[in-house]
């Protein structure tokens, strides 16, 4: 049986790699680093009798030692489904997969709703886990977030109980790029706003990959909010469903489901419950509790199983989690606000004045709807990072009148924010970086983690 070769030591590589060997499957698994951390994530891999080489990047010459014997290639979904390297394997009739795609062949005979969008693809993934396992249901998440989908779905063929009733999958565009047979029983596809325009090129290329997942998938669900999705909505040939939190009928086209002027949810059919069973913050939110209300509905929960399964949803992490108040500080880390969009949405749910906490690697992207919600609330801006000078250099540009400070990294930046929110008695602390995590952490969880602990070791916090 010729190898598959896994490309990458990270989260999705190393559950490709346990998922092909518990296959019975010959694979390798090649990592550029050589770092300590390396080694410590390869030991296990090799304790299980999976081959690992470090320090191998990703060039044609690196698979010299595995030549006339591999005939695939997995890749995560960190690495460019274009790259090259990849365009000289399949040259060569190698066969290059997503991670995804491993897990989509083998979790296929189950159920999937496919959650993918710009911003709120993470939030409506717990949400709607957390309805349906409220309702009795198994209904397990991951994807782009939380478990690999591989690890997952290792962990269901080693599992002896029964099988899931849905998977609820986030997806990012990398990931569907990768996984092309990819078909959800339900989609949602909650936003569009440029994003990953350094790795897709042009918005048109982003909006082609989210709009693929949306036609393979048997119901699509759409939010009508989203000015991009909305000028789509007479090009698509299904119908879907369409969800609102501005009315019955925005821009003069009917919603399915919407919110009313008496805030309740309602169906054309009357209304549900009040749109206040989650109590998330924000007009966002709103959006997301609707969309996931469609997906529920068409599942066959009833109105009050999902009314209620609202009211004990505890939030996401690093999506405006609130973390307490320090000397009467909200501190919210919302470190899952990766581009200038989530930014923009993250300071609108916020009680001003707010200090803000901003930076990491910038993203190409529109800033202005993010610089003029910080001119309207912010008192303070705090910037670290590699971005750092960049960012500054638009804020200042924008003509923000509040105070800009710029820091190395977190651990100085914190006492800094908090010592200016009590100086200028700002209400609320807001970690929303608008820029990716990679200058400084491996991911926005673990920059949020460190954020929160951070929060946590300070005097004050509740």
């Amino acid at each position: 049986m010729d190898r598959t070769i896994v490309v990458g030591l990270g989260r999705s590589g190393i559950g490709a790699a346990r998922l092909l060997h518990h296959n019975g499957i010959p694979v390798s698994v090649m990592e550029r680093g050589n770092t300590p951390q390396d080694q410590e994530r390869a030991a296990p891999l090799r304790q299980q009798g999976i081959e690992v080489t470090l320090g191998l990047p990703l060039k044609p010459e690196s698979f010299q030692p595995w030549h006339g014997r591999f005939d695939t290639v997995v890749i995560g979904p960190g690495i460019a489904w274009d790259h090259p390297t990849l365009h000289n394997l399949r040259s060569q009739g190698i066969r290059v997969r997503g991670e995804m795609d491993l897990a989509w062949q083998a979790l296929r005979h189950l159920p999937w709703v496919g959650i993918t969008g710009t911003n709120g693809k993470t939030t409506v993934t717990h949400l709607l886990s957390h309805v349906l396992e409220c309702a009795g249901l198994r209904a397990p998440m991951g994807g782009n977030m939380g478990v690999s989908a591989a690890e997952m779905a290792l962990q269901l063929k080693q599992a002896s109980g029964p099988e899931p009733d849905w998977m609820v999958m986030e997806l990012s565009s990398y990931q569907i790029e990768a996984t092309p047979d990819l078909a959800p029983r339900i989609g949602l596809w909650t936003t569009l706003t440029p994003d990953h325009l350094e790795r897709h090129g042009t918005l048109d290329a982003y909006r082609a990959i989210k709009r693929g997942l949306l036609e393979r998938s048997e119901l699509a669900i759409f939010n009508a909010d989203d000015p991009d999705l909305r000028q789509q909505r007479d090009s698509w040939q299904q119908r879907g469903i369409w969800v609102s939190a501005a009315g019955p009928r925005p821009d003069g086209q009917d919603a399915d489901l919407w919110i009313d002027a008496e805030d309740q949810v309602r169906a054309p059919d009357g209304p549900l419950f009040p749109a206040t069973a989650l109590a998330m913050p924000g007009l966002h939110n709103r959006q997301n509790l609707l969309m996931v209300t469609a997906a529920a509905r068409r599942i066959g929960l009833p109105a009050a199983e999902i009314e209620a399964a609202l009211r004990r949803f505890p939030g996401v992490p690093h999506r405006l989690e609130l973390l307490g108040t320090v000397n009467g500080l909200s501190v919210f880390n919302d470190s899952k606000a990766t581009n200038y969009d989530a930014a923009e949405v993250g300071l609108r749910a916020m009680t001003a004045p707010v200090v803000v906490l901003a930076g990491g690697e910038t993203k190409r992207g529109e800033a202005a709807g993010w610089l003029e919600q910080l001119k309207r609330r912010a008192c303070a801006v705090v910037l670290f990072g590699a971005g750092a000078e960049e960012l500054h250099e638009l804020i200042n540009a924008s003509g923000f009148p509040g105070v800009v400070h710029r820091c190395s990294d977190l651990p100085e930046a914190v006492p800094l924010a908090l010592a200016e929110g009590c100086r200028l008695k700002a209400a609320s602390l807001l970690l929303s970086p608008a820029c990716a995590s990679f200058d400084q952490y491996t991911d926005f969880e673990a920059r949020g983690d460190h954020f929160r602990h951070l929060i946590q070791a300070s005097t004050g916090v509740n």
